[in-house]
């Protein structure tokens, strides 16, 4: 079992850019291909970025595609979102997910463990 827990969220500005990070403890995370989801007010939960338990793949949403960029560092058990270019659009609160299982999966159902969740703001 691993616990996450999410930090970096705030209040930015359209065009800004900010870094989110997701520190697992327990259970190591190089044994989890990783994933970033995030909630908008009233709207679904939406796959942001995964990463696979080696580091060397990574998959998007097409809203963030470009913009966002997901790492993971595995000596510091933490994964990180790098956001730029933020836009309204983006404003929502941002999880971080593990999973046992191959990359690409993008469905919150398919993750099995959850952090509580940072927000992030972006005023236009």
């Amino acid at each position: 079992q691993v616990q996450l827990d999410e930090s970096g969220g705030g209040l930015v500005q359209a065009g800004d850019s900010l870094r989110l990070s997701c520190a697992a403890s327990g259970r190591t995370s190089r044994d989890y291909t990783m994933g970033w989801f995030r909630q908008a007010p009233g709207k679904e939960r939406e796959f942001v970025a995964t990463i696979s338990w080696s580091g060397g793949r990574t998959y998007y949403g097409d809203s963030v595609k470009g913009r966002f960029t997901i790492s993971r560092d595995d000596a510091k058990n933490t994964v990180y979102l790098q956001m730029n270019s933020l836009k309204a659009e983006d404003t929502a609160v941002y999880y971080c997910a593990a999973r046992v299982g191959a990359l690409g999966a993008v469905l919150p159902s398919q993750y099995t463990y959850w952090g509580q969740g940072t927000q992030v703001t972006v005023s236009s």
